[in-house]
């Protein structure tokens, strides 16, 4: 019998993992010992095994990926022509991306729906009950300014105090450290500071120090061709390194069908359907901006880089599949780049430098979500006593900066957008423990916007390929 293709298997167990998780969700208790410890089954093969193969290859992936691809390259000046034509591009797409999300959010205005509108009346009564508990307490009414700047101090402390007890704490925490950060001092503690470090420390951290390893690999692999022949044994052992690198990524995906059947159904049985009834014109919204922005990227793919959208699809649809389930672009790398250089015969010295670096800087689904995410809350909540804020223009275009830049420093790893959006809620002052009122949908949006991150990757290398075809 002829092997089910990769891609196959992988939708097979997808379907799989989705009625398991369903009939776990509709029939068992999740208080039940049983429960709980089948959800530890699934998490065990799903997320310990699987994903944590995936990234346990990472980092030697990238530092080998990258120097191989710039010993490769006939010149430092080739090496300049793709770092710059890829960074262009992945500029220009992240830009393109905050826009739509931008314009959707506009146009749509989820955040005046009814279900919306019903959110932000229980948000009314409850900060009627805070008011009060707060002038008994203080003696102090808001009725002044004073007052008023008290009492939405009480309220955040009241709210970190219920979510920092809650199973969000880790995450409170994470995006509690980045509310007083400006997007120039973003700037030098997560893209200066994390490139000039240690190497050795860059590849041992967990998870991966990435742009450490890129700004080390591409200083080694651009002295490797200066140098020349002397170097050439540092060289031939990168390019051997990578090769067998790649051979480790092939072994791990014959795990990918288990692995995520696995994740699929422990994500289904923990979070049902609930969680869109109240959040379904918020979804609808970005996943609509995520459907407009792809078709954007199959634009760019046909009249850039001269490839038929569907031969562009095909190549890369197990990427994609296991970025949808992993919800990390990073632990997609080693399959991203097997699906790009094989599969779209995107020459190594092209895809061994965008996509690790892409990887990394570029998040188009990311940062469209970003956007957003900080309106829609804005439409939600603005005019509350703790979010004075007015959808201005000024505010907007703050909003749309912010989130270009502040996605550059997501890092490839679950949810991480949602601790970013801290930076883009802090620039026009929404108090951040508004952010886990659509926490509840993260993880579902969350494998739209990887996916969607990586597809923006694999482009850019179909695009620099094609401008770099006479050199290459």
């Amino acid at each position: 019998m002829r092997k089910i293709s990769l891609h196959t298997r992988i939708l097979l167990a997808m379907a799989l993992g989705l009625a398991i998780g369903l009939a776990m969700h509709t029939l068992g208790d999740q208080e039940a010992a049983a429960f709980q410890t089948a959800i530890w089954w699934l998490d065990l093969i799903g997320k310990d095994i699987f994903i944590g193969a995936l990234k346990m290859i990472i980092a030697p992936l990238i530092l080998a990926s990258i120097v191989a691809g710039i010993y490769s390259l006939p010149n430092a000046r080739e090496l300049g022509n793709v770092g710059i034509k890829t960074l262009i591009y992945y500029f220009c797409t992240t830009t393109i991306a905050v826009f739509i999300g931008v314009v959707a959010v506009l146009v749509i205005r989820p955040g005046e729906k009814d279900a919306s509108r019903k959110v932000r009346e229980d948000r009314i009564a409850q900060l009627a009950e805070y008011q009060t508990a707060f002038e008994t307490q203080s003696g102090i009414s808001i009725d002044t300014d004073q007052g008023r700047a008290e009492f939405v101090t009480y309220i955040g402390a009241r709210e970190g105090e219920d979510l920092g007890g809650s199973s969000f704490q880790s995450n409170w925490d994470r995006i509690q450290s980045t509310k007083d950060r400006a997007p120039l001092d973003m700037m030098r503690e997560e893209i200066l500071r994390p490139i000039l470090t240690n190497p050795f420390t860059a590849l041992a951290k967990n998870p991966p120090n990435a742009l450490g390893i890129i700004f080390f690999a591409m200083l080694l692999g651009l002295a490797l061709v200066i140098i020349g022949e002397p170097a050439k044994p540092v060289g031939a052992f990168f390019e051997s390194f990578n090769k067998v690198m790649l051979t480790i990524t092939m072994w791990i995906m014959e795990l990918a069908p288990y692995g995520i059947a696995c994740i699929i159904a422990s994500l289904v049985a923990t979070l049902g359907v609930e969680a869109l009834q109240s959040l379904a014109w918020y979804c609808i919204t970005v996943i609509g901006g995520i459907a407009v922005h792809v078709g954007v990227l199959l634009g760019i793919v046909a009249l850039i880089g001269r490839m038929s959208p569907i031969t562009f699809l095909k190549g890369i649809r197990d990427a994609w599949l296991i970025a949808f389930t992993t919800t990390s672009s990073a632990a997609t790398l080693p399959i991203t780049i097997l699906c790009v250089t094989q599969k779209l015969k995107v020459s190594e010295k092209v895809s061994r430098f965008t996509l690790p670096v892409g990887a990394t800087v570029n998040m188009d689904g990311t940062a469209l979500y970003e956007g957003v995410a900080v309106i829609f809350l804005i439409q939600v909540y603005g005019g509350l006593a703790d979010v004075p804020i007015e959808l201005t223009f000024g505010k907007t275009m703050v909003i749309f900066i912010t989130a270009v830049f502040a996605s550059v420093g997501a890092a490839a790893i679950p949810s991480a957008g949602l601790i970013t959006m801290a930076i883009v809620a802090s620039a026009v002052g929404l108090p951040l423990h508004y952010i886990f009122f659509i926490y509840a949908v993260d993880r579902l949006l969350d494998m739209f916007r990887t996916s969607t991150n990586v597809m923006g990757d694999a482009v850019g290398a179909v695009v620099v390929n094609r401008l770099e075809a006479k050199n290459l």
